[in-house]
């Protein structure tokens, strides 16, 4: 618990850290810090802050927040139940060394069967901590990219054109053109 609070009052202090930096620079650029900063904080929390300093166009980084919590919530259930069965199975297997009662649940297995279900178990639990790792780092990595991509034109000033062309007056080809207006 105390390392929590000491971790939310050090974030705090860096924001505002940082907030004193951002009002003395008058660029019109959008902190990538911050969003990461947030989006280590609390997941989501980054997707959130782009979303609301997103001036013009669709705002998109809010339907994210869902997906991300439906991934945190999976890994972390797949993590909690292969945790329990990993321990179930090996108190079974110390029960039976010791020669004491046998789980119903486990009774039809011989001591290397227990053992090898031990040993499956043990590493799907480790696959679902990299899992859980895995999801809440790619928050944070879509929150930094996202909030490049703030400030990024995607105006009508701006047009792609493929169009059928003739190369030499015999061979056949692609002309691709950008239009920067």
């Amino acid at each position: 618990m105390k390392v929590l609070a000491s971790l939310m009052l050090c974030c705090f202090f860096y924001s505002q850290a940082q907030a004193q930096d951002l009002e003395a620079d008058t660029s019109n650029t959008h902190p990538f810090r911050k969003s990461i900063l947030f989006a280590a904080v609390l997941p989501g929390a980054g997707q959130i802050y782009n979303s609301i300093k997103k001036k013009k166009g669709f705002r998109h980084a809010i339907w994210k927040v869902p997906l991300i919590y439906g991934g945190l919530t999976a890994t972390l259930y797949s993590l909690i139940q292969n945790q329990g069965i990993k321990n179930s199975l090996k108190t079974e297997y110390t029960n039976r060394l010791n020669n004491l009662t046998v789980d119903p649940e486990w009774s039809s297995y011989d001591d290397q069967g227990v053992l090898y279900l031990y040993k499956q178990y043990l590493d799907q639990r480790d696959l679902s901590i990299l899992g859980v790792g895995a999801v809440y780092l790619f928050q944070i990595l879509d929150a930094g990219v996202e909030s490049h991509f703030i400030s990024f034109d995607v105006s009508e000033d701006l047009s792609f054109r493929i169009q059928p062309t003739l190369i030499g007056m015999m061979t056949p080809g692609i002309n691709i053109s950008l239009n920067f207006k």
